[in-house]
Protein backbone atom coordinates (compact mmCIF):
# COMPACT_ATOMS: atom_id res chain seq x y z
CA UNK A 1 0.00 0.00 0.00
CA UNK A 2 1.46 3.69 -0.47
CA UNK A 3 1.96 5.38 2.40
CA UNK A 4 0.01 9.00 1.47
CA UNK A 5 2.18 11.90 2.67
CA UNK A 6 0.28 15.12 3.95
CA UNK A 7 2.12 18.44 3.50
CA UNK A 8 1.96 19.92 7.32
CA UNK A 9 5.24 22.16 7.61
CA UNK A 10 4.32 25.34 9.51
CA UNK A 11 4.34 28.42 7.58
CA UNK A 12 6.33 30.54 10.23
CA UNK A 13 9.31 28.20 11.42
CA UNK A 14 11.52 25.77 9.22
CA UNK A 15 11.08 22.53 9.58
CA UNK A 16 11.94 19.41 8.10
CA UNK A 17 10.36 15.79 7.95
CA UNK A 18 12.84 12.90 9.36
CA UNK A 19 13.88 10.60 7.54
CA UNK A 20 13.54 6.65 8.65
CA UNK A 21 16.53 4.75 8.40
CA UNK A 22 16.62 1.66 7.19
CA UNK A 23 17.81 0.19 10.20
CA UNK A 24 15.20 -0.20 12.46
CA UNK A 25 15.87 -0.72 15.95
CA UNK A 26 14.00 -1.56 19.13
CA UNK A 27 13.45 1.16 22.02
CA UNK A 28 16.04 0.04 25.02
CA UNK A 29 14.13 2.43 27.53
CA UNK A 30 17.71 5.17 27.33
CA UNK A 31 18.88 7.48 24.47
CA UNK A 32 21.05 10.13 24.92
CA UNK A 33 22.06 12.99 22.91
CA UNK A 34 25.13 14.15 21.76
CA UNK A 35 26.63 15.38 24.95
CA UNK A 36 25.39 12.64 26.86
CA UNK A 37 21.94 13.71 28.08
CA UNK A 38 19.22 11.77 28.39
CA UNK A 39 15.77 11.99 26.88
CA UNK A 40 13.67 12.33 30.31
CA UNK A 41 11.03 15.05 30.06
CA UNK A 42 8.45 15.75 27.34
CA UNK A 43 6.37 19.28 26.91
CA UNK A 44 3.67 18.84 24.76
CA UNK A 45 2.24 22.07 23.85
CA UNK A 46 -1.69 21.37 23.24
CA UNK A 47 -2.73 24.93 21.79
CA UNK A 48 -1.27 27.99 20.68
CA UNK A 49 -4.03 30.46 21.57
CA UNK A 50 -4.37 31.89 24.64
CA UNK A 51 -6.64 34.16 26.81
CA UNK A 52 -3.55 36.39 28.22
CA UNK A 53 -1.20 38.51 26.46
CA UNK A 54 1.37 38.31 28.48
CA UNK A 55 4.12 41.27 27.15
CA UNK A 56 6.87 38.38 27.63
CA UNK A 57 5.18 35.73 26.09
CA UNK A 58 2.31 37.12 23.63
CA UNK A 59 2.57 40.98 22.96
CA UNK A 60 -0.48 42.06 21.29
CA UNK A 61 2.02 44.08 18.97
CA UNK A 62 2.51 40.95 17.52
CA UNK A 63 -0.72 38.44 18.96
CA UNK A 64 -3.23 41.17 18.33
CA UNK A 65 -7.00 40.63 16.91
CA UNK A 66 -6.00 39.85 13.56
CA UNK A 67 -3.44 37.03 14.41
CA UNK A 68 -3.78 33.72 12.59
CA UNK A 69 -3.45 30.80 14.87
CA UNK A 70 -2.96 27.28 13.47
CA UNK A 71 -6.77 25.88 12.73
CA UNK A 72 -8.20 23.03 14.32
CA UNK A 73 -7.16 20.18 11.97
CA UNK A 74 -3.58 21.27 12.06
CA UNK A 75 -3.86 20.10 15.50
CA UNK A 76 -2.01 17.37 17.21
CA UNK A 77 -5.26 14.85 18.03
CA UNK A 78 -5.43 13.26 21.60
CA UNK A 79 -4.84 9.90 19.85
CA UNK A 80 -1.81 11.27 18.05
CA UNK A 81 -0.32 12.92 20.77
CA UNK A 82 -0.76 9.96 23.19
CA UNK A 83 0.81 7.93 20.60
CA UNK A 84 3.97 9.80 20.39
CA UNK A 85 4.07 10.20 23.97
CA UNK A 86 4.15 5.85 24.14
CA UNK A 87 6.64 6.33 21.98
CA UNK A 88 8.75 8.96 23.85
CA UNK A 89 8.34 6.97 27.16
CA UNK A 90 10.14 3.84 25.06
CA UNK A 91 12.87 6.16 24.55
CA UNK A 92 13.24 6.97 28.71
CA UNK A 93 10.61 9.78 28.82
CA UNK A 94 9.34 9.90 32.29
CA UNK A 95 7.63 13.57 32.79
CA UNK A 96 5.18 14.43 30.96
CA UNK A 97 3.89 18.35 30.63
CA UNK A 98 0.99 19.41 29.09
CA UNK A 99 1.57 23.28 28.06
CA UNK A 100 0.55 26.30 25.31
CA UNK A 101 -0.21 28.74 24.99
CA UNK A 102 -3.25 28.18 27.46
CA UNK A 103 -3.53 24.22 27.81
CA UNK A 104 -7.01 24.37 29.73
CA UNK A 105 -8.46 26.43 26.46
CA UNK A 106 -8.18 22.84 24.55
CA UNK A 107 -11.69 21.66 24.50
CA UNK A 108 -11.91 18.23 26.34
CA UNK A 109 -8.03 18.59 28.01
CA UNK A 110 -9.33 16.34 30.69
CA UNK A 111 -10.49 13.18 28.23
CA UNK A 112 -6.67 13.42 26.91
CA UNK A 113 -5.02 13.95 30.46
CA UNK A 114 -6.98 10.13 30.89
CA UNK A 115 -5.61 8.98 28.19
CA UNK A 116 -2.47 9.60 29.22
CA UNK A 117 -2.24 8.68 32.54
CA UNK A 118 -2.85 5.38 31.35
CA UNK A 119 0.89 5.16 29.98
CA UNK A 120 3.09 3.22 31.94
CA UNK A 121 7.20 3.37 31.70
CA UNK A 122 8.85 0.40 30.42
CA UNK A 123 9.09 -0.82 34.13
CA UNK A 124 5.95 -0.30 34.78
CA UNK A 125 5.53 2.85 36.58
CA UNK A 126 3.14 5.46 36.47
CA UNK A 127 4.63 8.92 34.88
CA UNK A 128 4.36 12.23 36.28
CA UNK A 129 1.92 14.04 34.56
CA UNK A 130 1.58 17.78 35.20
CA UNK A 131 0.28 20.49 32.95
CA UNK A 132 1.39 24.82 33.29
CA UNK A 133 -1.37 27.03 33.50
CA UNK A 134 -1.97 30.81 34.19
CA UNK A 135 -5.10 29.80 35.91
CA UNK A 136 -7.47 31.77 34.66
CA UNK A 137 -9.50 28.18 34.28
CA UNK A 138 -8.29 26.44 37.33
CA UNK A 139 -11.46 26.52 39.45
CA UNK A 140 -13.59 25.15 36.70
CA UNK A 141 -11.47 23.11 35.72
CA UNK A 142 -9.30 21.69 38.68
CA UNK A 143 -12.01 18.40 39.97
CA UNK A 144 -11.76 17.43 36.30
CA UNK A 145 -7.91 17.19 36.04
CA UNK A 146 -7.72 15.51 39.18
CA UNK A 147 -10.26 12.94 38.28
CA UNK A 148 -8.67 12.39 34.98
CA UNK A 149 -5.68 11.70 36.75
CA UNK A 150 -3.42 14.58 36.43
CA UNK A 151 -0.37 14.27 39.27
CA UNK A 152 0.81 18.24 39.71
CA UNK A 153 -0.20 21.94 38.54
CA UNK A 154 2.16 24.23 37.40
CA UNK A 155 0.58 27.94 37.79
CA UNK A 156 1.77 31.00 36.34
CA UNK A 157 1.41 34.29 38.34
CA UNK A 158 3.74 37.74 37.99
CA UNK A 159 1.78 39.91 40.52
CA UNK A 160 0.10 39.86 43.57
CA UNK A 161 -1.10 43.86 42.51
CA UNK A 162 -4.15 43.85 40.59
CA UNK A 163 -2.60 46.72 38.85
CA UNK A 164 0.73 45.63 37.99
CA UNK A 165 -0.82 42.00 37.21
CA UNK A 166 -3.46 43.51 34.63
CA UNK A 167 -0.36 45.21 33.47
CA UNK A 168 1.07 41.69 33.24
CA UNK A 169 -1.67 39.56 31.07
CA UNK A 170 -2.72 42.61 29.59
CA UNK A 171 -6.31 42.00 29.26
CA UNK A 172 -7.68 43.18 32.54
CA UNK A 173 -7.73 39.56 34.00
CA UNK A 174 -8.27 39.91 38.29
CA UNK A 175 -5.23 38.31 40.13
CA UNK A 176 -8.51 37.12 42.62
CA UNK A 177 -9.36 34.90 40.20
CA UNK A 178 -6.39 32.81 39.52
CA UNK A 179 -5.30 33.08 43.76
CA UNK A 180 -8.96 31.42 43.86
CA UNK A 181 -8.30 28.90 41.21
CA UNK A 182 -5.23 27.77 42.87
CA UNK A 183 -6.78 27.44 46.49
CA UNK A 184 -9.59 25.66 44.56
CA UNK A 185 -7.10 23.68 43.04
CA UNK A 186 -5.41 22.14 46.23
CA UNK A 187 -8.85 21.80 47.54
CA UNK A 188 -9.53 19.29 45.00
CA UNK A 189 -6.28 17.03 45.92
CA UNK A 190 -3.38 19.18 44.35
CA UNK A 191 -0.86 19.03 47.05
CA UNK A 192 2.42 20.11 44.74
CA UNK A 193 1.34 23.39 43.22
CA UNK A 194 4.01 25.44 41.92
CA UNK A 195 3.59 29.05 41.17
CA UNK A 196 5.64 30.59 38.80
CA UNK A 197 6.71 34.16 38.70
CA UNK A 198 8.83 35.75 35.91
CA UNK A 199 10.52 38.62 36.65
CA UNK A 200 11.15 41.79 34.16
CA UNK A 201 12.94 44.35 35.95
CA UNK A 202 11.40 47.72 35.69
CA UNK A 203 7.69 46.12 35.25
CA UNK A 204 7.00 43.71 38.31
CA UNK A 205 10.65 43.35 40.00
CA UNK A 206 8.71 45.24 43.01
CA UNK A 207 6.81 42.23 43.79
CA UNK A 208 9.27 39.62 44.60
CA UNK A 209 9.22 40.37 48.20
CA UNK A 210 5.42 40.70 48.57
CA UNK A 211 4.85 37.09 46.67
CA UNK A 212 7.62 35.75 49.29
CA UNK A 213 5.68 37.05 51.99
CA UNK A 214 2.21 35.50 50.19
CA UNK A 215 3.31 31.84 49.69
CA UNK A 216 5.82 31.54 52.48
CA UNK A 217 3.67 30.05 54.62
CA UNK A 218 1.29 28.44 52.04
CA UNK A 219 1.93 24.42 50.83
CA UNK A 220 2.73 25.79 47.50
CA UNK A 221 6.53 26.38 45.63
CA UNK A 222 7.08 29.70 44.79
CA UNK A 223 9.49 29.91 41.59
CA UNK A 224 11.14 33.39 40.07
CA UNK A 225 12.50 32.70 36.40
CA UNK A 226 14.47 35.26 35.11
CA UNK A 227 13.07 36.79 32.18
CA UNK A 228 14.80 34.63 28.84
CA UNK A 229 14.67 35.53 25.07
CA UNK A 230 13.04 33.04 24.17
CA UNK A 231 11.64 33.86 20.76
CA UNK A 232 11.45 37.26 18.74
CA UNK A 233 8.41 39.26 19.69
CA UNK A 234 9.24 40.35 23.38
CA UNK A 235 11.85 42.46 22.18
CA UNK A 236 14.00 41.20 25.05
CA UNK A 237 16.97 42.85 27.04
CA UNK A 238 19.38 41.79 28.98
CA UNK A 239 18.89 45.22 31.03
CA UNK A 240 15.33 43.92 32.18
CA UNK A 241 16.78 40.73 33.24
CA UNK A 242 16.80 40.42 37.08
CA UNK A 243 20.12 38.14 38.07
CA UNK A 244 18.85 35.32 40.61
CA UNK A 245 21.66 35.98 42.95
CA UNK A 246 19.90 39.31 43.02
CA UNK A 247 16.68 37.80 43.85
CA UNK A 248 18.15 35.62 46.92
CA UNK A 249 20.24 38.47 48.37
CA UNK A 250 16.87 40.67 48.24
CA UNK A 251 14.83 37.54 50.13
CA UNK A 252 17.28 36.72 52.44
CA UNK A 253 17.54 40.19 53.82
CA UNK A 254 14.08 39.90 55.07
CA UNK A 255 13.38 36.34 55.28
CA UNK A 256 17.03 34.13 55.32
CA UNK A 257 16.99 31.02 53.07
CA UNK A 258 19.14 28.38 52.60
CA UNK A 259 20.03 26.34 49.67
CA UNK A 260 18.89 22.62 49.69
CA UNK A 261 19.95 20.07 46.87
CA UNK A 262 17.82 19.31 43.50
CA UNK A 263 15.65 16.21 43.47
CA UNK A 264 16.83 14.72 40.82
CA UNK A 265 19.54 15.69 38.17
CA UNK A 266 18.75 18.14 35.20
CA UNK A 267 15.90 19.98 37.80
CA UNK A 268 15.44 23.28 36.16
CA UNK A 269 15.03 25.22 39.31
CA UNK A 270 17.57 25.87 42.48
CA UNK A 271 15.69 24.92 45.64
CA UNK A 272 16.22 26.94 48.59
CA UNK A 273 14.48 26.83 52.39
CA UNK A 274 14.09 29.34 54.94
CA UNK A 275 15.98 29.09 57.62
CA UNK A 276 13.04 28.97 59.88
CA UNK A 277 11.65 25.95 57.79
CA UNK A 278 8.44 27.07 56.93
CA UNK A 279 8.32 26.42 52.59
CA UNK A 280 10.62 25.96 50.27
CA UNK A 281 11.28 28.74 46.85
CA UNK A 282 13.00 28.07 44.13
CA UNK A 283 15.07 30.55 41.48
CA UNK A 284 15.13 29.36 37.55
CA UNK A 285 18.51 30.83 35.96
CA UNK A 286 18.55 29.83 32.90
CA UNK A 287 20.53 33.60 31.87
CA UNK A 288 22.89 34.13 34.11
CA UNK A 289 23.97 30.22 35.51
CA UNK A 290 22.56 28.07 32.62
CA UNK A 291 21.56 24.83 33.15
CA UNK A 292 22.01 23.24 29.63
CA UNK A 293 24.87 20.31 30.72
CA UNK A 294 21.86 18.42 32.16
CA UNK A 295 19.11 19.55 30.26
CA UNK A 296 16.96 16.37 29.50
CA UNK A 297 13.61 17.99 27.73
CA UNK A 298 11.77 17.66 24.37
CA UNK A 299 9.19 20.14 23.47
CA UNK A 300 6.33 19.38 20.41
CA UNK A 301 4.34 21.89 19.17
CA UNK A 302 0.98 22.17 19.01
CA UNK A 303 1.07 20.83 15.61
CA UNK A 304 3.36 18.06 15.80
CA UNK A 305 6.94 19.59 15.38
CA UNK A 306 9.52 17.96 17.45
CA UNK A 307 11.96 20.91 19.67
CA UNK A 308 15.20 20.10 20.69
CA UNK A 309 15.46 23.28 22.44
CA UNK A 310 13.61 26.27 23.61
CA UNK A 311 16.01 28.83 21.93
CA UNK A 312 15.81 26.44 19.11
CA UNK A 313 15.14 28.06 15.05
CA UNK A 314 13.46 24.78 13.87
CA UNK A 315 11.70 22.06 14.18
CA UNK A 316 11.10 18.42 12.99
CA UNK A 317 7.89 17.38 11.95
CA UNK A 318 6.78 14.26 13.84
CA UNK A 319 3.15 14.56 12.59
CA UNK A 320 4.41 13.98 9.00
CA UNK A 321 5.87 10.94 10.13
CA UNK A 322 2.46 9.42 11.69
CA UNK A 323 -0.13 10.33 9.28
CA UNK A 324 2.29 8.91 7.08
CA UNK A 325 1.35 5.41 8.55
CA UNK A 326 4.86 4.75 9.44
CA UNK A 327 5.15 2.27 12.05
CA UNK A 328 5.79 2.86 16.00
CA UNK A 329 9.02 1.24 15.56
CA UNK A 330 9.96 3.63 12.38
CA UNK A 331 9.05 6.60 14.33
CA UNK A 332 10.87 5.45 17.37
CA UNK A 333 14.15 5.18 15.12
CA UNK A 334 14.03 8.56 13.54
CA UNK A 335 12.84 9.81 17.26
CA UNK A 336 16.33 8.34 18.53
CA UNK A 337 18.38 9.26 15.46
CA UNK A 338 17.36 12.93 16.18
CA UNK A 339 17.88 12.99 19.94
CA UNK A 340 21.81 11.11 19.58
CA UNK A 341 22.22 14.49 17.22
CA UNK A 342 21.37 16.77 19.45
CA UNK A 343 24.04 19.58 20.46
CA UNK A 344 22.27 22.24 21.71
CA UNK A 345 22.93 24.32 24.31
CA UNK A 346 21.90 28.13 23.25
CA UNK A 347 21.80 29.21 27.19
CA UNK A 348 25.35 28.50 27.46
CA UNK A 349 26.55 30.26 24.52
CA UNK A 350 24.55 33.13 24.58
CA UNK A 351 27.15 35.48 26.02
CA UNK A 352 29.80 34.28 23.55
CA UNK A 353 26.89 34.82 20.58
CA UNK A 354 26.36 38.31 19.66
CA UNK A 355 24.65 37.34 16.63
CA UNK A 356 21.27 35.69 18.02
CA UNK A 357 19.61 33.96 15.53
CA UNK A 358 16.45 36.28 14.59
CA UNK A 359 13.32 34.02 14.12
CA UNK A 360 14.02 31.48 17.18
CA UNK A 361 10.61 29.52 18.09
CA UNK A 362 8.01 31.74 20.28
CA UNK A 363 7.37 30.21 23.71
CA UNK A 364 3.41 30.31 22.97
CA UNK A 365 4.54 27.93 20.14
CA UNK A 366 5.90 25.31 21.98
CA UNK A 367 5.37 25.94 25.90
CA UNK A 368 7.68 26.99 28.24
Amino acid sequence: MTKKIIPIASYRYPNTVPAIPSMLETPTGTVVDALGRPLRDLRISVTDRCNFRCVYCMPKSVFGKDFVFQPHASLLSFEEITRLARIFVSHGVEKLRLTGGEPLLRKDIERLIGMLSAIKTPDGRDLDLTLTTNGSLLAKKAQALRDAGLNRVTVSLDALDGTIFRKMNDVDFPVADVLNGIEVAHKTGFDHIKINMVVKRGINDGQILPMARYFKDKPFILRFIEYMDVGSSNNWNMDEVVPSSEIIRLLNEEMPVVEVAPNYTGETAERWRYRDGDGEIGVIASVTQAFCRDCSRARISTEGKLYTCLFATQGHDLRALIRAENSDDEVATALAHLWRARDDRYSELRRENTNRPAKKVEMSYIGG
